[in-house]
């Protein structure tokens, strides 16, 4: 009888290549949060975006990027699979303030990082990218993508996220969002919230205003997901693959801004 361990094909090169393989069929998504120093809540809001892709059944990764995120383990730059922590049986995280920029290559480019956390981590599905909007414009420029931005319920906060989106929409050509906003579900100004938000990137960007979903900051990853949010991230995942832009496309797409 033929021993279940033997095999014709090439051995792998290194350990990352056959788990790879391993996962091949995996469809892994990568998910861009744009990073918000006026969001006081950006942890809750963090935690359940995670929850409710665990809640749809997906495995994901966390990766911490913002300038107020913790720093890597020195370890990170020579084998970044070894700095991923185990959360749960469907959570990892990583540490990663400051690793975008140290992927970037002579183009300006980080999307290499991307491509090193899809292979570090290749039992997971998702890829949450918790990133200031400038690296996530190293890490997407050439990527397809929706950025979600995130805000709450006071102006500081939603001109940051705007920023963010006219930051992203000329650089990389991203011209629909989704906003998370941290704030009372009850709150009357919330519509008007999403209205200046979509008017903005509208009206001075060209972009639209996909989606919106609000994150109670007293929530916890153990509430259910608010239905809002689901839909949201349904749509974020059902995101068909697109062909980069052209050079230039972003500055042409936003010439009026």
């Amino acid at each position: 009888m033929r021993d279940f361990y033997a095999c014709t094909a090439p051995a792998p090169l290194d350990q990352a290549q056959g788990l790879r393989r391993m996962f091949a069929g995996t469809r892994q998504r990568v998910l861009p949060l744009a990073a918000n120093p006026h969001v006081a809540f950006s942890g809750v809001v963090l935690d359940q975006v995670t929850a409710a892709l665990v809640n749809r059944g997906h495995k994901v990764l966390v990766v911490d990027a913002a300038d107020r995120s913790p720093a890597p383990p020195e370890m990170a730059l020579i084998d970044l699979g070894a700095c991923i922590e185990k959360l749960s049986a469907q959570v990892r995280y990583l540490a990663a303030r400051g690793l975008p920029l140290a992927h970037v290559d002579t183009r300006g480019s980080a999307t290499g990082f991307v491509d090193a956390l899809l292979a570090a981590a290749p039992d997971c599905d998702v890829v949450l990218v918790h990133a200031n909007a400038t690296d996530l414009a190293r890490m997407f420029m050439r990527r397809a993508a929706r950025p979600m931005l995130m805000g709450a319920d006071h102006a500081e906060s939603i001109k940051h996220a705007y920023a963010a989106c006219k930051l992203l929409a000329q650089r990389c050509a991203l011209m629909t969002f989704d906003l998370l906003l941290a704030a009372e579900p009850r709150s009357r100004r919330v519509p008007a919230i999403v209205s200046s938000v979509a008017s903005c990137a509208d009206g001075f960007v060209g972009a639209v205003l996909h989606d919106w979903a609000v994150i109670d900051p007293s929530s916890t990853p153990e509430d259910p997901p608010e239905a809002a949010l689901d839909r949201l991230l349904a749509a974020q995942l059902a995101l068909v693959d697109e062909a980069p832009a052209l050079p230039g496309a972003a500055l042409a797409a936003t010439a009026h801004a």
